[in-house]
């Protein structure tokens, strides 16, 4: 059944009642200040979509010409359109969570006191006299990872989750990737929300906002542990229906807990749907909506939309280079049952160079059969020198290459790689730690990059990333598996120097067709490599002045697991 032909709400000429800062008393007295949107049809009843965050409901979003919905009055950052959804059906609630926006009281972004806040916000809203009594939650991001929180703690009212793009893991997902902390989105999200809140209007009528300690909770619990826990999805607590959305291009924050929620969440109902294209276009294309809407129509009406008899999965395959979307493929499951698990071993054939186009070796299917050690510098030069202890030395970056890098042979045909990756690499280091930065390229046959459309809409040089912390390489033996290792977070286990140790580092899902003719390539680096930008991380000071080794061949194999994906059978 096509998007088009299915059974869904129709627009119909309803008047839209606007409420604004509606209070929401919650469990201990405080109160939260909401938004409501919603038809204007005397006694029938009607589901909401809710949103809760730290961006403030009053703050317009004046989207970019090209966005399949027009701009309006009531357009706000990463939800949905009003315009667009009560026609059709449905009230729209948009809650500041409190200490943001007009809401009162001490800020705690992305928390599970968020999380309890926004249960008692949906339980209120479920009792108003409109309301039908069932509520969705959809929305991107920030609107997305409050959702696997809520439903964490099962309101009873709460039918449907959709989380669009969303982290769900807070340590693994946007803090600590592979354990080194993600200091370039994070550090400069929470200092922009802080001046939106106190160098904007809202100073005028909230001075005290967004007044927290994130930023240090979040460096001071630099290990995994129950305050992590507290703050992400608890798989096993999420029973109710899940449409799980990501987005190949965001490999550094949101993908990860997309798939991951698809395998491991506790509902009967789940699907899975991953996209490409900036972090909003997809969400308010006509297309997507129609997903959106089938879903909640499903759950919250209990319309026959026609989509729970559909393949579970969605996905976009990318086949290299297109600033326009992909076509969708269905499948009935991640990763797919027909995937070819392919080891493509490293083989050093030539010393490290700091030429930035510089390859040191190929990836082969067969292990070379001689053990070879490559070292490089673990911190680059600046001209102030290895300045680890300058606010300089997290921005300033190298003056030349450091690391290695191989690829393969050009394809001899169209080669689709579809699915987790993971590189398993023996590494040592003159000190006592080691970052590893993995990237994933597609190189053409001019040698140049092909790029994909990134979260915000700039050229992006990557497929896509992963990460570890030499000293966070124990893994989790009862959360691992063969293509995606998990790893504990809960001791370090310091390197000995020029001792050589196993790393299992899990490299994010992606899909690419990597045409004939085409490389692939991949950097191993001890900073953030081609296509970071703004996800970048903080280089500790156990990098100045060390000399760090990866070895390849003899029973110090490294390699680069692959899912490669053969056609499907007709």
């Amino acid at each position: 059944m096509s998007a088009k032909s299915a059974k869904v709400s129709k627009p119909r000429d309803y008047k839209m009642i606007v409420e604004k800062d509606v209070q929401i008393p919650l469990r201990d007295g405080s109160m939260l200040y909401a938004d409501i949107f919603r038809p204007d049809t005397g006694k029938e009843k009607f589901p909401a979509i809710m949103n809760i965050s730290v961006y403030q409901k009053d703050k317009l979003w004046v989207p970019p010409a090209d966005l399949e919905e027009e701009a309006n009055p009531h357009m706000n950052w990463e939800t949905v359109n009003p315009m667009w959804w009560v026609p059709r059906g449905y009230a729209c609630v948009r809650v500041d969570s409190r200490g943001t926006g007009k809401s009162p009281g001490k800020s705690e972004p992305s928390s599970n006191q968020e999380a309890v806040d926004y249960y008692d916000a949906v339980e209120w809203i479920a009792k108003r006299s409109w309301c039908s009594g069932k509520i969705g939650t959809l929305g991107i991001s920030y609107h997305a990872s409050s959702q696997w929180r809520l439903a964490n703690l099962q309101p009873p009212s709460l039918k449907a989750i959709m989380p669009w793009e969303g982290r769900a893991d807070q340590y693994r997902d946007q803090a600590y990737h592979g354990g080194i902390f993600a200091l370039g989105f994070i550090g400069n999200w929470w200092l922009t929300h802080t001046a939106h809140h106190l160098l904007g209007r809202p100073r005028g009528y909230n001075p005290d906002a967004f007044q927290n300690d994130m930023m240090w909770n979040y460096m001071r619990n630099d290990l995994d542990s129950e305050y992590w826990r507290m703050n992400s999805a608890r798989w096993d607590k999420i029973t109710v229906p899940v449409y799980s959305v990501g987005n190949w291009g965001g490999f550094s924050m949101h993908l990860r807990g997309n798939t991951e929620a698809f395998m491991n969440a506790a509902s009967k109902h789940k699907k899975l749907r991953i996209h490409t294209g900036t972090h909003f276009h997809p969400f308010h294309a006509e297309e997507a909506r129609m997903d959106q809407l089938r879903w909640f129509d499903h759950w919250l009406k209990g319309i026959d939309t026609g989509l729970m008899n559909e393949p579970p999965v969605k996905l976009e395959i990318r086949t290299g280079g297109s600033t326009e979307r992909y076509a969708f493929r269905a499948e009935n499951e991640w990763p797919l049952a027909r995937t070819k698990w392919t080891r493509m071993y490293l083989k050093a054939e030539r010393a490290p160079s700091s030429d930035a186009d510089a390859v040191e070796g190929v990836l082969s299917k067969s292990a070379p059969k001689k053990e070879t050690r490559l070292s490089y510098m673990a911190s680059g030069v600046t001209k102030a020198g290895v300045a680890s202890g300058s606010s300089l030395a997290t921005t300033h970056g190298n003056t030349g290459r450091t690391g290695v890098s191989f690829e393969t042979e050009p394809m001899a045909q169209d080669t689709e790689v579809t699915g987790p990756l993971v590189l398993k690499l023996w590494v040592s280091s003159t000190s006592e730690d080691m970052d590893i930065f993995v990237t994933i390229r597609n190189i053409g046959p001019d040698g140049k990059d092909v790029c994909e459309v990134g979260q915000h809409g700039q050229p992006v040089p990557c497929v896509t990333k992963g990460w570890l912390r030499a000293s966070h390489r124990k893994l989790d033996p009862e959360r691992s598996l063969p293509y995606r290792p998990y790893h504990a977070h809960n001791e370090r286990l310091w390197l000995k120097p020029n001792k050589p140790v196993e790393c299992d580092v899990e490299v994010w899902p992606t899909s690419m067709v990597f045409r004939k003719g085409h490389k692939l390539r991949i950097d191993i680096q001890p900073r953030d490599g081609a296509g970071s930008a703004p996800y970048t991380h903080y280089h500790a000071d156990y990098n100045a002045g060390a000399e760090n080794a990866i070895y390849t061949g003899g029973d110090k194999a490294s390699y680069l697991m692959l899912p490669i994906i053969p056609p499907k059978a007709e």
